[in-house]
């Protein structure tokens, strides 16, 4: 289990593999993202996408996944404050291979609970070629092995 005080600033770590599939891409759409672009082919082929695209809410889903799997299980999560900077970079299609990449940016003992850290990171979602297709700053909350000293 890693605990804040494993973590260091500078620290990047990459994760996870998950190929989106066409029916993937219309089954999370209809029930949630129902924009022409993310249901049908021959309409997303006169966007500006040029084809059937994931919506962004799915990419951030399949990434949130890839995180959880690859970093948060082995860490002692206490949660997250929240999410900053979410970004769309590149439109993601049926065939595209997404893993993520996670970048530890700073990280301070909270102010208000001496038992966790603040731990603000950031998460870039690759596409097979390692291209960006999403990205976010995230302030997690890190569980201490002890908890701080009142001097810090």
């Amino acid at each position: 289990m890693d605990y804040y005080e494993d973590m260091e600033v500078g620290d990047v770590t990459e994760h996870g593999s998950k190929t989106m599939t066409k029916a993937e891409i219309i089954e999370f759409a209809t029930k949630y993202d129902p924009q022409p672009f993310h249901l049908d082919e021959e309409a997303a082929e006169e966007t500006f996408f040029g084809g059937l695209a994931a919506s962004g809410w799915h990419t951030a889903a399949v990434c949130m996944r890839l995180l959880v799997d690859g970093v948060l299980r082995d860490q002692a999560s206490m949660g997250a404050a929240g999410v900053d900077e979410l970004r769309w970079k590149r439109p993601v299609y049926p065939g595209d291979t997404l893993s993520v990449r996670v970048e530890v940016l700073e990280k301070d003992p909270d102010p208000n609970d001496p038992t966790r850290g603040r731990v603000r990171s950031k998460l870039t979602g690759l596409n097979q070629d390692g291209d960006p297709v999403i990205s976010w700053e995230g302030l997690g909350l890190v569980a201490r092995r002890e908890p701080a000293d009142a001097e810090e």
